[in-house]
């Protein structure tokens, strides 16, 4: 793989998005063909919804809290009585209540944070009927968050946010899941299992016996690349041959995991009636991308000439090599996606240095399916206000006004960040239960804690492979974190919405701070560097930035 090759994967990235976009906005404006809206209408007459019924933020919230509550319940007590349930060809008990809530959790928050091993864990049933069915719901309630959000940024002047269950509906119905089928179809293809048939009993060349697990995979996978859960039906995740068996299935899966996420890029460009926003918006995003793949890259193409001459190949496959491994651990983490085809414990130091970054500011480069455009809306408040207060105005965007209200509810929203990833990570690193899942002292020690509370925090979902988070202490105590770090900024950027959307909107003058060109992209990658990143340097600077120190010193821990 060449640089050129990277070039033409953003370029895919790019085009497949904006056709999506073109999509979701008819989706969402509700300009679908009359056959899918009758369907559509069913549907909700079914669950019992009331479509032309608006909601405010206030509301809104609080569906998003209980359908989010009942998906927690069912989920959780099915992985509690999958021993006694069909669809379990391989004999597999109930997972422990711990276990239980910490995987409940995860998937309901679109973290898919895994202390357990899919194929011998879990029963079909539950992959499917569990973890594949929340997959879909778990992005779709963030879609529907982002949809909400923009309209309270660009909506006419008004009280209701939309409707979340049509919001709900409408983003699982006609986008996911198409894409999802088509995706699957083609994983199959490429020789990923999709099967219902037990584990297969084989004999190898030496005569021993050797247990190969398959299962009903292809269909997961899809949506857990799509809607960017990362939850693997395997193990290993996406380095596993039957998860992602070729080339052409690992670039197809990387596109997956960012083509959403940069789509609603071009929608709120789109709902906004000015496409240059969208386009600003991306590009700050785009930018921050770009800078942490070039530091992965050239870190991992180099390798550590400690070990001699090469890229560093520890934890990855060969058939991925380097490159294929640092585009896939940029934009599993730049996006909360989490899945992995290589172990990110065995990255350089700066590396996992990029990494932690990326899920330390919010996962909003590009964050996951909704998700990243909202909590990129977080700092674009911010930044909006930091401009007015720099030029002596009141700081407006897309013609209304940052108020205290505004700035107060982001930056709380901002500070469930630094109290999942610093508190946690803290409380986690004194506790003697705790600190047996560390692998080994010193730095890289640090970085495992750290690594693990910024991907819960982030509802990432990737970890340091040599942590050991399937302890009591930690399925607890990380479930509690995920929970944070998803609705503690879901819930103040739909009252930031709920907000800006019953003010009037001022017309442009001369004196409007523009919020589509270069010098604003600039404000805003500076307010997401210095508020989301810097934040976090000191702890960073004793675990990934020590690591590197010592190895440029020559030294080892």
């Amino acid at each position: 793989m060449t640089l050129m090759s990277y070039l033409l994967y953003l370029a895919a990235l790019v085009g497949l998005a904006w056709l999506l976009a073109v999509w979701m906005a008819r989706v969402y404006g509700g300009a679908l063909p009359s056959a899918l809206l009758r369907a559509e209408a069913a549907l909700l007459r079914l669950s019992g919804a009331v479509p032309a019924r608006g909601m405010a933020w206030g509301a809104y919230a609080l569906a998003v809290l209980a359908f989010n509550a009942t998906c927690f319940v069912v989920l959780y007590l099915l992985l509690r009585a999958q021993g006694a349930l069909p669809l379990n060809p391989d004999a597999i008990g109930g997972l422990a209540p711990d276990l239980a809530f910490n995987t409940a959790v995860s998937f309901v928050t679109n973290t898919n944070w895994q202390a357990y091993s899919g194929e011998a864990q879990l029963s079909y049933l539950s992959q499917m009927a569990g973890l594949t069915v929340q997959n879909f719901v778990s992005a779709g309630t963030g879609m529907a968050v982002a949809v909400a959000v923009i309209r309270g940024f660009v909506a006419a002047r008004g009280t209701t946010l939309g409707n979340f269950w049509v919001d709900l509906t409408r983003s699982v119905l006609w986008i996911l899941l198409p894409l999802s089928v088509v995706l699957a179809l083609f994983l199959a293809w490429q020789g990923v299992p999709q099967t219902l048939q037990g584990a297969v009993v084989a004999t190898g060349v030496e005569g021993q016996e050797q247990v190969i697990a398959r299962g009903p995979a292809a269909a997961q996978i899809a949506i857990k690349q799509l809607g960017t859960n990362g939850g693997g039906f395997f193990g290993v995740n996406s380095a596993h041959p039957y998860e992602n068996p070729t080339i052409a299935s690992n670039m197809a899966q990387s596109l997956s995991i960012l083509l959403i996420p940069v789509a609603f890029c071009f929608l709120f460009g789109r709902m906004a009636g000015d496409r240059r926003q969208g386009w600003a918006i991306l590009a700050a995003m785009a930018v921050m991308f770009v800078a942490g793949l070039a530091v992965v890259h050239v870190c991992e193409v180099a390798g550590n000439p400690a070990l001699g001459a090469g890229a560093n190949m520890e934890g990855k496959e060969q058939r991925f090599g380097a490159m294929l491994s640092a585009l896939w651990a940029a934009s599993t983490t730049a996006a909360s996606n989490g899945s992995v085809n290589a172990m990110h414990d065995s990255f350089m130091p700066l590396s996992g240095f990029v990494m932690l970054v990326f899920m330390q500011i919010g996962e909003v480069i590009f964050g996951g399916v909704g998700a990243g455009l909202y909590g990129m809306l977080l700092y674009v408040a911010l930044a909006v206000f930091l401009a007015g207060l720099m030029v002596g105005r009141t700081p407006e965007y897309l013609g209304r006004k940052i108020e205290g209200r505004e700035v107060t509810l982001a930056v709380l929203a901002f500070l469930s960040m630094p109290l999942g990833i610093l508190v946690g990570g803290a409380v986690a690193a004194t506790v003697p239960q705790a600190l047996a899942a560390v692998q080994e002292p010193g730095p890289h020690g640090m970085s495992e804690i750290l690594y693990a509370y910024a991907s819960a925090t982030g509802n990432n979902g990737s970890a340091f492979g040599g942590y050991g988070a399937a302890l009591p202490w930690h399925t607890t105590a990380l479930g509690i974190i995920m929970l944070l770090g998803r609705y503690a900024i879901i819930i103040p950027m739909l009252a930031i919405a709920g907000s800006m959307i019953r003010k009037p909107q001022a017309p442009v003058t001369s004196g409007t701070f523009p919020t589509h060109g270069p010098l604003f992209v600039t404000l805003l990658v500076l307010t997401v560097v210095i508020l989301g990143a810097l934040t976090f340097f000191p702890v960073l600077a004793l675990g990934p930035v020590a690591e590197e120190t010592a190895r440029l010193a020559g030294q080892s821990f």
